[in-house]
């Protein structure tokens, strides 16, 4: 499986370098899983953390419905993983598979990037019901860059652990 990662605008407008830097770390998560098995990905390399790469794929599709489609779409949706809210449920990725973690990731993704593209500004807010403000989609947008590159990170670490991959 080869993964291509847009290239950043070196002197892009705010939104299309705030959209290319986001597809650029979702491209780089999709990286760090390529070509493992689903026993890799669920490998996890700091016991007793249940952090595995699979876990940040269910988590950050987790983050993708939350931030674009609750929030900003104020569509009224479960958690994917969790009934209850409980973002952490999407770690445990014990039993899941590579098809049903990425098939969802994927379809939030696709999801995203139609709700931000029909958006009329990055001044557009949504309510964020657990902080009980609303947000503008440049502050998601900013806050999902920041979300991917934080586990991403994890990924380095995890990816690194299983076969010794690094970089990129």
């Amino acid at each position: 499986m080869t993964v291509e990662r847009p290239d950043p605008p070196r002197r892009g407008g705010e939104r299309e370098t705030l959209r290319v830097f986001l597809d650029f770390h979702r491209a780089t998560l999709a990286m760090k899983c390529a070509g493992l098995t689903d026993e890799e990905l669920r490998s996890r390399s700091s016991p007793p953390s249940e952090l595995t790469l699979l876990g940040l794929v269910r988590h950050m599709a987790e983050v993708e419905r939350t931030w674009f489609r609750r929030v900003i779409a104020g569509e009224d949706i479960p958690l994917v993983w969790s009934e209850s809210g409980n973002f952490q449920a999407a770690y445990d990725a014990g039993s899941s598979t590579r098809s049903e973690a990425f098939a969802v990731w994927e379809d939030e993704v696709a999801r995203s990037r139609q709700i931000e593209q029909a958006a009329e500004s990055l001044d557009i807010t949504g309510h964020q019901a657990r902080w009980g403000e609303d947000v503008s989609l440049r502050f998601v947008m900013l806050h999902m860059i920041h979300e991917y590159a934080r586990h991403n990170g994890h990924a380095d670490f995890l990816r690194e652990a299983i076969d010794g991959e690094v970089g990129a």
